[in-house]
């Protein structure tokens, strides 16, 4: 991997790390409103299929390992075993996602964006609520009242500034050199 690759890619996730604090809880559900989502989308559409993904995992590493990155300054496998663990573990497949359907279309432009980081959200809420169903031991209704429909709102907001950002910081690090145009 190179030294541009690397740096790029640990940037990642740290900027996860960092967004995953920016948390509003909610007193109807363990899930909070958080910024976390925004890097997941942003890697995906910057980095490479290989490299996006391995900047959530380690991120989910870390946390896994029990330093404190993930929401509310928490760590620890029993974080990913909880009820938001299927939202992180979500991760480095929404990362793989949005970089997978940029890939096919060929392209990393505002309107490519907009499907990409769909298909990467609805990875999430499916991963999150089957894992919160589970883990919860509720039905997948309400699992979906629980930690979907309230956000749905406040997600596609992220996605929307997500499709703005992503070209915006794609030129320019292509100008400045630090990745290649695609």
């Amino acid at each position: 991997m190179k030294t541009k690759q690397l740096t790029l890619t640990a940037l990642f996730t740290a900027l996860t790390i960092v967004f995953a604090q920016l948390i509003l809880p909610l007193s109807f559900t363990p899930v909070p409103l958080s910024l976390s989502l925004l890097p997941v989308y942003l890697s995906g559409a910057i980095l490479p299929k290989r490299h996006a993904v391995y900047s959530q995992l380690v991120y989910l590493l870390i946390g896994a390992a029990g330093l404190p990155v993930f929401a509310g300054f928490r760590g620890g496998p029993g974080v990913l075993f909880g009820p938001t663990g299927g939202f992180l573990i979500a991760y480095p497949m929404m990362a793989f996602l949005t970089a997978w359907v940029l890939e096919i279309l060929q392209k990393k432009t505002l309107l490519s964006c907009i499907p990409a980081m769909l298909a990467a959200l609805t990875a999430c809420y499916l991963c999150g609520s089957v894992f919160y169903m589970f883990v919860g031991h509720v039905s997948w209704l309400k699992s979906l009242s629980v930690t979907v429909f309230p956000f749905i709102a406040f997600d596609l907001m992220k996605v929307a500034a997500s499709v703005l950002l992503a070209p915006a910081i794609n030129k320019a690090l292509i100008k400045s050199r630090l990745i290649q145009n695609v």
